[in-house]
């Protein structure tokens, strides 16, 4: 970890998985405001929506008063690598967007515990 500040070379997560977990936990996001969470442009948000949409992974419709696009995730599809292409993204989804209904999975010494 870097103390100094700057920021990292890399990053475990893609755009694509950064701009997915943020509509995942907000399906009404504005686009603006994921560039913003994300840290990149919103045309790139906006390439990255469409590369989604293109794979099968969301859908967009418009919301009840019909001035907001909302998003519906597809959990059940595959990684698109060949690695984890047997693994669908609602692990990822269920590991990455913390939910309003569930407690934290941590048992106070920062580590979360193990399914038994």
């Amino acid at each position: 970890m870097q103390g100094n500040g700057a920021s990292p070379g890399w990053t475990f997560l893609t755009s694509h998985a950064r701009v997915l977990l943020a509509i995942a936990r907000d399906p009404g996001i504005r686009l603006r405001d994921v560039a913003s969470h994300c840290g990149v442009t919103e045309r790139t948000v906006q390439s990255v929506v469409a590369d989604l949409e293109a794979g099968g992974y969301l859908t967009r419709g418009r919301a009840a008063d019909g001035r907001r696009n909302v998003y519906r995730i597809d959990p059940a599809a595959p990684f698109r690598h060949p690695a984890e292409a047997d693994h669908e993204i609602a692990g990822l989804l269920e590991l990455l967007v913390s939910r309003p209904d569930r407690a934290p999975r941590h048992d106070g010494s920062g580590h979360a515990p193990r399914d038994r």
